[in-house]
């Protein structure tokens, strides 16, 4: 066939064998195999009630065709108002495009501010699809290694070391995936200083903005001085349990709204309008579930933590957000990607290597906690079983797997 774009280069990863342990869990599942997948980051709740019944009334009413491309005026103000609420910020719907979900608003935001030869300064562990949404545009990722035995928080002076000349812009990503990190106040303001020292983007990655247990989300937009170069992006995937809905958006200084509004033009042509009106109930109306899901989450990373903290052989970091948990199993011998494939050929758990969120992340797995508690205790049990088999150094694991 005739040869591709030499930019499609970019929109592969290198991580992507790690997720071969997911995927062979999926499919023996779907044999109708007992196996517990954690390595997943959807949730196990139902989308609250009264945002399906909304979806529901909106299609019955005929909300089946066009919106506008940028997102419902009406969901667009929402967005703003919930933002200008929780932060401080003064931005109006012109600041809002509504996108088919984060990964969308992210991918956006680096074809619009982006220029091939850019770098962009990430934090590694970091989410898996960074790397191709950063290459896809031209521009560099520099990832920058955050010390596991620091608990992977942000290293300021080595994120400051990592600018260059060519560096455009530093996206983070709090509360963090994989690793639960919350950044702290000071953390975000010295990063956020860094941004405007040298005159670069800020692109926050929001997603778990709401789902913290142990200190509240910061964000770069609660700052002084940072509207003209922070980019905040966010959805109702994870807060609200609609990972399947697929609706986000990106909040942006006005003349970078409008440039991502005109490649939401030529990309989707706007979300469904029944999502939006759905979209719209869910920011606008005081619903008890969420509240109700977030503690949940908190009581199920309780459990895993006290579980598997009296494990010999590991070690647990407690996450302060998200829904996952890291597990540190670099006493058993064993990879990350052994230990994944061995698990789950041993006990029937999956769980995702985390050498897909970067070299500094070998060593560690990462646990999801989207099951049920009582399938996250058998989760526990068996991981510790496996954990018991692995002997000292992992030998005998390896070749039991």
């Amino acid at each position: 066939m005739p040869s591709v774009a030499s930019r499609t280069r970019g929109f592969g990863g290198e991580s992507a064998a790690a997720w071969d342990v997911h995927m062979a869990a999926t499919r023996r599942a779907a044999r109708g195999e007992d196996i517990l997948i954690l390595s997943v980051g959807d949730p196990d709740f139902d989308t609250p009630d009264g945002i399906v019944r909304t979806a529901v009334d909106a299609l019955r009413g005929g909300r089946t065709h066009y919106s506008e491309t940028t997102g419902e005026p009406a969901l667009r103000q929402a967005i703003a108002d919930r933002h200008r609420g929780t932060t401080g910020q003064e931005v109006t719907a012109d600041n809002v495009v509504v996108l088919s979900g984060a990964q969308c608003g992210l991918f956006s935001t680096a074809m619009c501010v982006l220029e091939p030869g850019d770098e962009v300064i990430t934090l590694e562990p970091l989410y898996t699809t960074y790397p191709a949404l950063i290459g896809a545009t031209g521009a560099r990722m520099v990832a920058v290694p955050q010390d596991p035995d620091g608990g992977f928080r942000p290293e300021i002076g080595a994120i400051a070391e990592a600018v260059t000349e060519r560096t455009r812009a530093i996206m983070i990503n709090t509360p963090h995936n994989p690793t639960g990190v919350v950044f702290t106040r000071e953390e975000v303001e010295a990063i956020a200083g860094l941004c405007r020292d040298r005159d670069l983007w800020l692109i926050s990655d929001e997603v778990y903005g709401t789902l913290t247990f142990d200190r509240p989300h910061f964000a770069p937009a609660q700052l002084p001085d940072m509207a003209d170069r922070v980019v905040t992006v966010s959805s109702l995937s994870k807060t609200y349990a609609m990972t399947g809905w697929r609706l986000g958006w990106v909040i942006a200084p006005q003349p970078l709204a409008a440039h991502i509004g005109n490649l939401a033009l030529c990309m989707l042509y706007g979300c469904p309008p029944f999502v939006q009106d759905a979209a719209l109930h869910a920011l606008t109306n005081d619903l008890p579930e969420l509240d109700a899901m977030r503690d949940e989450l908190r009581r199920r990373r309780d459990l895993v933590y006290d579980r598997l903290a009296a494990v010999p052989g590991i070690a647990c970091m407690k996450p302060e957000g998200s829904m996952f948990m890291l597990i540190d199993i670099r006493r058993t011998g064993l990879t990350s990607l052994d230990f994944a494939t061995g698990l789950l050929d041993a006990e029937n758990v999956s769980v995702l290597p985390c050498t897909a969120f970067g070299a500094v992340a070998e060593g560690y797995v990462r646990l999801s906690l989207s099951v049920a508690p009582e399938r996250l205790a058998e989760a526990c049990d068996r991981l510790a079983r496996f954990v018991a088999a692995c002997g000292t150094d992992g030998r005998e694991a390896a070749v039991g797997a």
